[in-house]
């Protein structure tokens, strides 16, 4: 769904309020189920059917949501993601970001603002509901991090809608587990 100026403009709002830089939490607590995924991804600009149940079979995923493809915030947090990619993968994580976009235009964002390293997907309104991301106000999703283990549970939940602070976290969380469980 592409931003129009209503939310541009609502988006200002928060932002003039001071919210857009406050920590709010996630409504799936730690320990939590992760709702089952299925969706359409891609990485590279090649598409694929994304599954949370296959992901899990080789490691702990890094399920990120972010408002929108090519706002400013969001490609800040596609870059960090991007840099530290590696770091996530050393640790047998994968990573992949979920927006309420269209599967055209992620695929553009996936080669230019996710560098080709980790796959985006369509966050659908059914996914969004399930994760409790959705913005107030908005059809789109608010900016939460979770970090889910191979079980299934969550091991780290975090929103806030400043892209600061996303992957520092996720790779912690990601770290420790694997301390937790090595490979074997």
């Amino acid at each position: 769904m592409p931003l129009t100026f209503r939310h541009v403009a609502l988006l200002a709002v928060v932002a003039a309020l001071g919210l857009a830089t406050t920590q709010v939490y996630a409504a799936l607590p730690v320990g939590a189920s992760a709702p089952p995924v299925t969706t359409q991804a891609v990485i590279a600009g090649k598409p694929f059917e994304f599954r949370l149940s296959e992901a899990l079979k080789k490691g702990p995923v890094v399920l990120y949501f972010f408002p929108a493809a090519f706002t400013s915030g969001c490609t800040i947090e596609a870059h960090d993601f991007s840099d530290a990619t590696a770091q996530f993968a050393a640790e047998g994580a994968t990573v992949i970001g979920l927006a309420h976009d269209p599967i055209e235009k992620l695929s553009r964002f996936s080669v230019t603002e996710c560098r080709n390293r980790f796959a985006v997907g369509v966050a659908s309104s059914a996914i969004i509901s399930a994760y409790k991301v959705r913005m107030p106000v908005l059809s789109m999703s608010d900016r939460t991090s979770y970090v889910i283990a191979p079980d299934g549970k969550i091991i780290l939940a975090y929103s806030a809608l400043s892209p600061g602070g996303h992957v520092s976290r996720t790779l912690a969380a990601v770290k420790a587990w694997r301390a937790a469980h090595p490979l074997r």
